[in-house]
């Protein structure tokens, strides 16, 4: 699992995913958001704009990303 630290209260999962490097351009970040192809704590998620906080876990193609808050 990848950590992904923030330095705000809650990072947008097509944010997420771009910082992330998990796609290549915002436009595919919504487009596999949209099909159904990303899971936040282990459920599809088609809000690109769902709000991730520190304990979440997002998933795409079989790779994880937690958040964190910065020190």
């Amino acid at each position: 699992m990848e950590n992904i630290v923030i330095h705000t209260e809650f990072i947008k999962l097509q944010d997420l995913l771009k910082i992330a490097n998990a796609v290549s351009s915002g436009g595919e970040a919504k487009e596999r958001i949209q099909n159904g192809e990303v899971r936040v704590n282990g459920e599809i998620c088609t809000q690109r704009g769902k709000k991730i906080r520190p304990g979440d876990v997002t998933e795409l193609s079989g790779r994880q990303y937690a958040v964190s808050y910065a020190h």
